[in-house]
């Protein structure tokens, strides 16, 4: 299937990703990395161009994963993780990039935080099983923030098929959403055996953050 140019080209999707959310999305990365303390180890499914990554978690020198369908994402993240790089600024911390179709049942790679970043409704109408292989892999906690205000929402057929459009990473239009309703049903799975350490707006209410305790 044809990706959506936005995804086959970093500064695109950075440029595109500002022009949808606004502020939304710097207040959704830094609402994220002040949950991830120092020397840490995260796996960032989904996690584009690692911006998380790149404009705060390597100055709190945390070990790091990057999972992403798009080799173009992960490629960067591939070169400013290589031993020649590395040594320029050594802190004993490691950068990974890892092409990976998060849609595989295969296990992910462990960590101490495994976070994904508004793309869980690439999963619906079934989030469950990726979220439990997150769990899995998790060492303390998985971290969650999706939009729960969308576009593709619009009343205006032309803004709401474009924007299905272009979140296409590679695996067709993605034509469905949460909000806010739909993903308090979605947490009440995980509420009932106790995983929920907290749920909450961020980005000016149109994201929810919640972070899942990995061990019960």
């Amino acid at each position: 299937m044809t990706t959506s140019i936005f995804y086959q080209t970093p500064w695109l999707y950075e440029g595109l990703m500002r022009v949808l959310y606004l502020g939304g999305y710097k207040a959704r990365s830094e609402a994220l990395a002040a949950l991830i303390p120092e020397r840490s180890s995260v796996v960032d499914l989904c996690c584009g161009p690692a911006t998380l990554y790149f404009k705060h978690l390597r100055f709190k020198q945390v070990s790091y994963t990057g999972l992403d369908i798009n080799r173009a994402f992960v490629e960067r993240l591939s070169w400013f993780g290589s031993e020649r790089v590395r040594n320029l600024q050594p802190d004993g911390t490691t950068v990974t990039g890892m092409v990976w179709d998060a849609t595989a049942d295969a296990p992910l790679p462990k960590g101490d935080y495994v976070i994904m970043q508004a793309s869980l409704y690439h999963f619906l109408p079934d989030p469950y099983p990726i979220v439990d292989r997150m769990l899995a892999a998790a060492e303390k906690y998985v971290i969650l923030t999706e939009p729960v205000r969308n576009l593709t929402d619009s009343k205006n057929p032309l803004i709401a098929g474009l924007s299905r459009k272009l979140t296409n990473p590679g695996t067709g239009d993605q034509p469905n959403r949460f909000n806010e309703k739909r993903f308090k049903e979605f947490l009440a799975r995980y509420r009932d055996k106790g995983r929920v350490v907290e749920s909450y707006p961020i980005a000016a209410g149109r994201e929810q953050l919640c972070v899942l305790r990995a061990k019960l």
